[in-house]
C-alpha cells in the first residue's frame, strides 16, 4: 500500500506532466473570434482543458456569467453544455434565464441546468458530467472560497476533461484566484460604453473587459471583447464616432462633457 509520502510525489509527478505537457493532450483548439486573443492562445481556447473566470461579486455576476456563455457556446459545437450551479449561487445571483442566452444567439434547448446542494456535490456532479463524451462543454459555477476546490479537484477535473475531451468552464464568484492545473485563468468585467456614446445608442452588443492573467502556453494578455449574437463570437468593438456640437462663439471654453452614466455590461443571463 503506497505511504501519504508517495501519494503526495505521484500527485505532483502527475501535476508536472500535465503542465509540460498539456499541449498533447488539448492539441484542439476553437478561436474566440478576437485575433489578438486568439494569437496570444495560440490560435484559440483549448479544448478538452479546463479553464477558470473570476469576477467580483455583485455587479459583475451579470458579466461573468455572459462571458462563460460565449466561451460555452465557442467549445461545445452546438453539443450540450452542462451548467452546474451551487445553490448559494442562486440565491445570490438569480436564475440562469433562458431567454438570456437566446439573446446572446446561444440555443438554450442545448443548455442544461443542473443544482447542487453544496460545493461537494457539485465536485461529483461536474466530475460525472466530464466523463461523457456526448457533452461539449460543463460550466461549474461556484460561490466564494470554497476549501474544496483545492489542487487535487483541479487536478482531478483536468484529467477528466482530457479523458472525455468535453471543456471544463470553471465560474468563480467572489473568490480569489489559487494555485491549478487550469490551461487559462481569465478575470472578466463589465466594459464601459464607448466614449460620447448618448444613453439611446448605449445598448448594443455585450462588451467584457477582459484580463488573461494566466496562460500556460503563452503570454498574458488585456483586451476588450465584444461579443457579436448573430455570428456567436466575440471581437474587437466597433468604433462609435458621434458628432460633436460646435461651442457658441461667446463661451470662451468648451463645456465638459457630461460623463456617460450608462455601462455597457452585456446581457443578464443571471
Amino acid at each position: 500500500m503506497m505511504s501519504a509520502a508517495g501519494k503526495v510525489a505521484a500527485l505532483r509527478g502527475s501535476i508536472e506532466r500535465i503542465e509540460a505537457h498539456g499541449a498533447a493532450y488539448s492539441s484542439r483548439k476553437v478561436p474566440l473570434g478576437h485575433t489578438d486573443a486568439d494569437a496570444h492562445l495560440q490560435g484559440g481556447l483549448a479544448v478538452g482543458a479546463m479553464h477558470e473566470v473570476f469576477a467580483e461579486a455583485g455587479r459583475q455576476s451579470a458579466a461573468a456569467t455572459g462571458f462563460v456563455a460565449g466561451l460555452a457556446g465557442r467549445v461545445a459545437s452546438r453539443r450540450p453544455v452542462v451548467w452546474i450551479r451551487q445553490d448559494f449561487t442562486e440565491v445570490e445571483t438569480g436564475a440562469v434565464s433562458m431567454s438570456g442566452l437566446s439573446e446572446l444567439g446561444l440555443d438554450p434547448r442545448l443548455f442544461v441546468s443542473v443544482h447542487a446542494a453544496d460545493v461537494d456535490h457539485a465536485l461529483r456532479a461536474t466530475a460525472d458530467a466530464l466523463a461523457c463524451d456526448a457533452v461539449g462543454a460543463v460550466v461549474l459555477e461556484v460561490w466564494g472560497e470554497a476549501r474544496q476546490l483545492d489542487l487535487v479537484a483541479s487536478r482531478k477535473l483536468t484529467l477528466a476533461a482530457q479523458t472525455s475531451g468535453a471543456t471544463a468552464l470553471m465560474l468563480r464568484m467572489a473568490a480569489e484566484p489559487r494555485a491549478s492545473t487550469a490551461e487559462t485563468r481569465w478575470i472578466v468585467r463589465a466594459a464601459h460604453s464607448p466614449p460620447g456614446s448618448t444613453p439611446s445608442s448605449a445598448w448594443g452588443s455585450p462588451l467584457f473587459e477582459t484580463q488573461l492573467v494566466r496562460n500556460r502556453h503563452g503570454p498574458t494578455g488585456h483586451w476588450i471583447m465584444e461579443w457579436k449574437s448573430d455570428e456567436c463570437l466575440f471581437g474587437e468593438p466597433a468604433t462609435y464616432s458621434q458628432p460633436v456640437a460646435a461651442a457658441p462663439a461667446h463661451r470662451p471654453h468648451q463645456a465638459p462633457a457630461r460623463k456617460n452614466a450608462f455601462a455597457r455590461s452585456g446581457y443578464r443571463v443571471a
